[in-house]
């Protein structure tokens, strides 16, 4: 089942989403999900940036990526009620729960393990407060940090990892 799109904030919306819906959605194409997913916007400097982070910090495994560009990424945005042109978020699935906007940083951090569990104390900030902040970055990010032409192909010590 798809997630509604007008039940109030992102954030709380995708909080209510049960885990793995997106299995019994006809429009996603099935992928490996034993691991969390990180997807990004493959074209965002900021977005690449922050997925070659968790990448190179990944030391167990524990994360997948796609880009928001590809026939999953599309699907799964659609699935949540995300804009499949702006991309205003990233998106990550851990045990099938998805996470949006500054939620995503945190739930890397928590799955990154070790010191990087820090990166959840972002939860602390209100969230009409959050989704201000990280909204203003992400309406402005090419902007700021630039855009590459085309999506990231990755590395081949890393393409095992993508989907």
């Amino acid at each position: 089942m798809t997630v509604r799109p007008d039940t109030g904030s992102l954030s709380r919306r995708l909080s209510l989403a049960a885990p793995y819906s997106y299995r019994t959605d006809p429009a996603v194409p099935a992928f490996p999900d034993d691991k969390a997913l990180l997807v990004f916007d493959g074209v965002c400097v900021l977005c690449t940036g922050f997925a070659r982070f968790v990448l190179t910090r990944d030391r167990k495994f524990a994360f997948r990526l796609t880009t928001a560009q590809s026939p999953v990424g599309q699907a799964l945005m659609r699935h949540y009620g995300l804009d499949t042109q702006a991309l205003e978020t990233n998106l990550v699935l851990i045990a099938g729960r998805p996470y949006a906007k500054l939620d995503t940083l945190a739930a890397a951090g928590m799955g990154l393990g070790a010191g990087w569990r820090l990166l959840s104390i972002l939860r602390v900030l209100p969230r009409p407060l959050g989704d201000w902040l990280y909204d203003r970055i992400a309406r402005n990010r090419y902007h700021l940090f630039g855009r590459h032409q085309r999506c990231m192909v990755p590395p081949p010590r890393w393409r095992e990892r993508f989907i």
